[in-house]
């Protein structure tokens, strides 16, 4: 399924910044940033539970949030994006 992951982190702190750096290096296990603090995830039902729960550990509930978008298997459909496209589709084969 795709998952669309948003995170909003206070950096007012050092401790806030290096929670940033560490949700960001997390998301991009999972998926690839397609904005500053937006990913878009192609996950299995088990792969979405590990990635909320890492995530979890790092954020500060009291002063960041996370906000989560299932879209499902049939995605395509459902995102609009205008501009410069800054993600790969992830149905096409990628070669590294």
């Amino acid at each position: 399924m795709m998952v669309v992951v948003a995170y909003d982190v206070n950096t007012e702190t050092t401790a806030g910044k290096r929670r940033l750096r560490n949700v960001a290096k997390t998301c991009m296990k999972y998926g690839q940033r397609v904005q500053n603090s937006v990913f878009e995830c192609s996950v299995t039902p088990a792969d979405y539970l590990t990635l909320i729960n890492e995530v979890m550990k790092i954020m500060d509930q009291e002063k960041d949030s996370l906000r989560l978008y299932k879209l499902g298997t049939k995605y395509s459909e459902k995102i609009e994006y205008y501009g410069v496209q800054r993600h790969l589709p992830v149905d096409d084969v990628m070669m590294i």
